[in-house]
């Protein structure tokens, strides 16, 4: 955290360069904010100062970002304290929700909760056509969508082209969520793929099988994008 330091003059009242007595400046009121210093803890900025008497450290959306909502907020005896409070709060935060995701037996992957995906959806930038395969996706039925369809959706003329932009969408959300995803998951498969969801079962030896998102990913897309 950068620390912000004032060079005391060497005689009361004085200016060190000009020797001229300082004018009398009104003392400011409690309520007046200090100067905001910024951080970073994990993937938020962290902006601390004193607000209204009070230290406060607040953790907002690390920048690019889709939204600058509040995150958490800590008090403290001092800006330090409310900093090392905040910390804590954001890490218990990652731990019980790590606690709450849930293993899937179609990819084998742990997959996060409906909480870490809005949170992700409304961080990361999706592109128009990456937004448009997961909407039509979300509002598929149970058997998802086939590999042309999810490129129609996204307006895409190969499948190869759509299977890429969804797998980086996957990456994307993943990379924001600390979600290790293997390349090798599945085979012709990128990771980013089965992060957002799975393969339905193929008719035949020729069919990839339909794309289908994961629960808690179709639920956040319905209401999020």
């Amino acid at each position: 955290m950068t620390r912000f330091s004032t060079a005391a003059p060497t005689a009361k009242g004085h200016d060190l360069v000009n020797d001229k007595p300082k004018k009398k400046v009104a003392p400011k009121s409690s309520d007046t904010s200090a100067a905001i210093q910024l951080g970073e803890h994990g993937r938020y900025q962290i902006k601390s100062g004193r607000l209204s008497g009070e230290f406060v450290a607040r953790a907002f959306p690390k920048a690019p970002s889709n939204a600058r909502g509040l995150i958490a907020e800590a008090k403290g005896a001092t800006q330090e304290a409310a900093i090392a409070a905040l910390h804590d709060i954001i890490d218990a935060r990652e731990i019980r929700r790590c606690a709450d995701r849930r293993g899937d037996l179609q990819t084998g992957l742990t997959i996060p909760s409906n909480e870490e995906y809005a949170e992700a959806f409304g961080q990361v930038t999706l592109s128009r056509p990456q937004r448009a395969m997961l909407t039509a996706l979300a509002f598929a039925d149970d058997n998802g969508l086939t590999e042309m369809g999810l490129a129609s959706a996204g307006g895409y003329k190969s499948c190869a082209s759509a299977n890429r932009a969804f797998a980086a969408a996957g990456m994307l959300i993943a990379n924001y969520l600390n979600v290790e995803v293997s390349s090798e998951s599945l085979p012709g498969e990128t990771g980013g793929a089965i992060f957002l969801g799975y393969r339905y079962k193929r008719r035949n030896e020729d069919d990839p099988g339909n794309w289908v998102l994961h629960a808690e990913v179709r639920d956040t897309v319905r209401l999020t994008l």
